[in-house]
């Protein structure tokens, strides 16, 4: 893509954190579409060993997306990551954060936080994108919450995703 920065070894990186507990496909139609702008994308799970109440553990979570994003053949890396998110973007040599937003409110959060992350590492640049309009209104947390009460969210996760929830709401 012409009038791209080029990281080292030429490839642009990206990284695209969050708790993915888990991966909706609000999701991933960001990563989708991060793939346009570009090299790599990684998919990294935050996560809090001391906090951390997820309904799928950390390695779940990124097993979950790596299969998801088989076909891209490497594009689109899931990870692992817990502490300060510009550290570890800066570890794994990327300049830029994606953010998804859905909503004002969103806004307001990511805002101060890109505004933190600007503080800590003003050589890390954060791009905000909108979600598509059919995941508007999809959230992990609602996913989950749907499900473990017996809804069915069909088309709002991957496939091999609503499989792993269904299997957890059954023994829950």
């Amino acid at each position: 893509m012409p009038g791209r920065k080029r990281a080292a070894g030429g490839t642009t990186v990206a990284v695209y954190a969050g708790s993915f507990d888990p991966i909706t496909n609000g999701h991933v139609d960001i990563i989708e579409r991060s793939l346009q702008v570009f090299d790599h994308v990684i998919v990294a799970v935050a996560y809090n060993i001391h906090k951390d109440s997820a309904m799928f553990t950390p390695d779940e979570r990124v097993q979950m997306i790596a299969d998801v994003f088989r076909r891209y053949r490497g594009r689109v890396i899931a990870d692992r990551f817990s502490g300060l998110l510009v550290d570890y973007v800066e570890r794994r040599k990327a300049k830029v954060i994606i953010r998804g937003l859905r909503a004002v409110a969103d806004f307001e959060y990511e805002f101060q936080m890109t505004m933190m992350n600007r503080h800590l590492k003003s050589n890390i640049e954060t791009i905000f994108m909108m979600a598509a309009e059919a995941h508007f209104y999809t959230s992990s947390r609602l996913v989950k919450e749907v499900v473990m009460l017996g809804g069915d969210v069909e088309g709002l996760v991957p496939d091999v995703v609503l499989k792993r929830l269904e299997e957890k709401a059954r023994r829950a």
